[in-house]
């Protein structure tokens, strides 16, 4: 969904961010309503990573309480300093077997799981008096080399003993597929995500929660059922390198 950027507030990036919020929600309403959805069915992830904790507080200050963040240290540190506030931290990044116990301490979800020894990791190091830890499974439905994700053909397998796990709750699944420029190319990956999806519940599994979209494809990821949809770019502006 390309316009969704263009939609966005080009004021400084601390002003902007209420205005461009309000934006992406009327995106994501205009597309439910297409999609004969309810807006409220579909969360808005604010994907902060890179950003300083100064623009979390700004966001939430604009209603947004749940921010997705990517790499371990930087998000450590945002966590701590926003502690008074109360958020909700979602990690959606690529998970390296070291970084496990500070993501099962610190976070409420986890989009990127993709390999039983993580998940097994994540159980064993979620402290008792939080509540389970939230999970889904990433799924690589484009079959890109360079993007993390189990393969679709092996996701049942995966989910299945990932739900056995204690101390996690598998709530669904999540994909990131290769960029295309028109929507109804846009919708086949996520139709697949979704058919996958439909395809475990029948199997037993109690998922809820398809996490798909980003700022470029919001409006075909919620045609197709999306949950929870990731935008950082639209919200905070261009990305800043670390």
């Amino acid at each position: 969904m390309t316009r969704l950027r263009s939609m966005a507030n080009n004021a400084p990036i601390m002003t902007a961010i209420a205005s461009n919020l309000q934006a992406i929600h009327r995106a994501i309403a205009l597309a439910a309503r297409t999609a004969q959805r309810r807006a409220e069915d579909v969360a808005l992830l604010a994907v902060s990573k890179t950003f300083p904790a100064a623009a979390v507080r700004k966001a939430y200050q604009a209603g947004q309480r749940a921010f997705g963040e990517s790499y371990v240290q930087e998000a450590l540190g945002k966590i701590e300093a926003l502690r008074d506030l109360p958020l909700e931290w979602h990690f959606i990044g690529p998970i390296q077997s070291n970084k496990t116990r500070a993501i099962a301490e610190n976070f409420a979800w986890v989009h990127s799981v993709d390999r039983l020894k993580i998940a097994e990791r994540l159980s064993a190091q979620r402290p008792q008096n939080l509540p389970s830890l939230n999970v889904c499974i990433q799924v690589n439905v484009s079959g890109e080399g360079s993007k993390g994700g189990v393969a679709p053909d092996e996701a049942v397998e995966l989910a299945q003993a990932v739900a056995r796990l204690p101390h996690l709750r598998l709530r669904g699944l999540m994909a990131i597929p290769a960029p295309a420029q028109r929507t109804d190319a846009q919708r086949k990956p996520f139709a697949q995500l979704r058919g996958l999806m439909r395809q475990l519940n029948a199997q037993g599994l109690k998922l809820d929660t398809l996490s798909m979209g980003m700022s470029d494809d919001l409006e075909a990821a919620v045609l197709e059922g999306a949950t929870i949809v990731r935008v950082g770019t639209a919200i905070f502006g261009e990305r800043q390198k670390l």
